[in-house]
């Protein structure tokens, strides 16, 4: 029988009984054992002629231990040490900002807790993402960097203060929730808070670093009289505003009171939108011409502020705005009041009506605020917004004519239309909407033809000619003269709605 090998290797040679005679294929050749033995003899020749190579040298490895930053962090050193220069560099590589800082405060508490904190105001709001818009401090334990510090440490309100607190109380295992419920930390924040408004109180003793300072920051303070109601005097005090004696310079309520009258109980303010516009309110008529000044308040956010501050110095807050208001009356006034046994109002000089609000409801303002609130409560809203009063000047001549014609002619027929025009226009003029604006201009538009003497019937205009000004559209020309005459034919006016939004035709 034949034997065929398994191996690819010997595909071609078959075996034999002899191994002498066995081939193998090695590298493309084929060469017998007694030739593989003998090549492999001469290699080993060839490795003992060669040279020994040397035993790899050993090398020591020296271990020393320098230290790279021999300087002290800036905030476990002395203030007394420290120059502006370095805070100011120091400020800049913390908050990354080009300017200088504002103010600073270096200190350390010592006792039974011991911590330490640089604290710096910015010149300005630093622009910073949502995500990073609490995080302004930096905790650290024993010089070792901790976390970035929200609400923990400072409140919102001094959002804007940047800074360093070391401790050497807290663990350095430390987490959030255990900071969140560490009481060392509390009383880390009380004082904080407290060094913080210590630095405010310092930076107004400049006025020109503090009017900058006002001018960024007023806000902050507001709103820590509306959410801290432990610090709330001492944030009071720190509060500046116009006022009706005041001038283009803003005083604070220290100096208010200091400038109060004798007989002057309360501290009056009005809020508004602009200085102008409460400046020339009806509603500080009577108040400015007896001599007692006047807070202007022109700011949202004054709306909370005051409502929760309520009071300074034991002098109560009060609005001009709303009923109730009551004046200090001299004796001549006081006579003439019983003499003429009529309620009237006390606080119109030169206008002949306004519109006051509750002493619980809301002001102009605030319901100009709140109507622009997405998510506000429509029922809270109507119910505060309800409760308004008209309040006349019976020595204002508007008044006293109009009285006259009344009781002349009782079948007068422009009387009704003259009370309902200034009830609406004391309500523009206290600062309130309308509801429906058309009306209030359709009565404007009907007295003033009364006044020229132009029948209800009579057409007193022919047709606008097509040749208008060019700088005057046709369309709005038309639109003019079609609110101006009540007897004008009816138009088609739904072309006009896209183009003049806010129109009523």
């Amino acid at each position: 029988f034949k034997i065929f090998p398994c191996s690819c290797f010997y595909k071609q040679n078959p075996w034999t009984l002899d191994p002498k005679q066995t081939l193998r294929r090695l590298r493309g050749k084929e060469i017998s054992d007694n030739e593989a033995e003998e090549e492999k003899e001469e290699e080993d020749k060839d490795d003992e002629e060669k040279p020994k190579i040397e035993d790899t040298k050993k090398i020591k490895e020296k271990y020393i231990d320098q230290e790279l930053n021999k300087t002290k962090p800036i905030w476990t050193r002395n203030p007394d040490d420290i120059t502006q220069e370095e805070y100011g560099v120091f400020y800049k590589s913390l908050t990354n900002d080009w300017e200088d800082h504002l103010a600073v405060k270096h200190f350390s508490v010592e006792g039974q807790l011991e911590f330490r904190a640089l604290l710096f105001i910015p010149h300005r709001a630093l622009l910073t993402s949502l995500k990073t818009r609490r995080k302004r401090t930096s905790n650290y334990v024993r010089c070792v960097f901790i976390m970035d510090s929200g609400d923990e440490l400072i409140p919102e309100y001094l959002n804007f203060i940047h800074g360093v607190v070391d401790s050497e109380d807290l663990p350095l295992n430390i987490s959030r929730e255990m900071l969140q419920q560490s009481k060392i930390l509390k009383v880390i924040h009380k004082n904080i808070v407290k060094k913080c408004l210590e630095l405010f109180s310092e930076l107004a003793e400049d006025k020109e670093n503090y009017k900058k300072f006002y001018e960024v920051f007023s806000k902050n303070l507001k709103l820590g009289i509306h959410e801290d109601s432990t610090n709330r005097c001492r944030l009071s005090e720190l509060l500046r505003y116009h006022t009706s004696q005041s001038g283009d310079e803003m005083t604070s309520l220290s100096e208010y009171v200091c400038h109060m009258k004798e007989t002057q109980k309360s501290i009056y303010y009005i809020t508004g939108e602009t200085k102008q516009q409460v400046a020339n309110s009806a509603f500080v008529e009577r108040v400015r011409k007896r001599g007692f000044e006047v807070v202007y308040t022109t700011e949202p956010i004054n709306e909370y502020c005051m409502q929760q501050l309520k009071e300074f110095d034991g002098k109560s807050l009060v609005s001009v705005t709303k009923e109730g208001l009551e004046l200090p009356e001299d004796e001549e006034e006081e006579k003439k009041m019983e003499e003429s046994k009529v309620t009237i109002s006390n606080r119109l000089v030169s206008s002949p009506c306004c519109i006051v609000t509750s002493t619980y409801g809301w002001t102009a303002n605030m319901e100009q605020i709140m109507k622009a609130q997405a998510f506000r409560d429509n029922s809270t809203v109507g119910y505060m917004m309800a409760k308004k009063h008209l309040e006349i000047n019976p020595d204002h001549p508007i008044v006293e004519t109009l009285w006259q014609k009344a009781e002349a002619d009782k079948n007068y027929k422009a009387v009704k239309d003259l009370e309902v025009l200034l009830f609406k226009t004391a309500l523009l003029s206290s600062g309130f909407s309308l509801e429906d604006p058309q009306t209030h201009s359709n009565h404007i538009y009907h007295m003033i033809k009364l006044d020229l003497g132009i029948d209800e019937d009579e057409v007193t205009a022919e047709e606008p000619s097509a040749a208008v000004p060019d700088e005057i559209p046709a369309d709005v020309y038309w639109i003019f003269f079609s609110l101006l005459e009540d007897s004008r034919p009816a138009r088609d006016s739904s072309q006009y709605g896209s183009e003049y939004p806010g129109f009523s035709f």
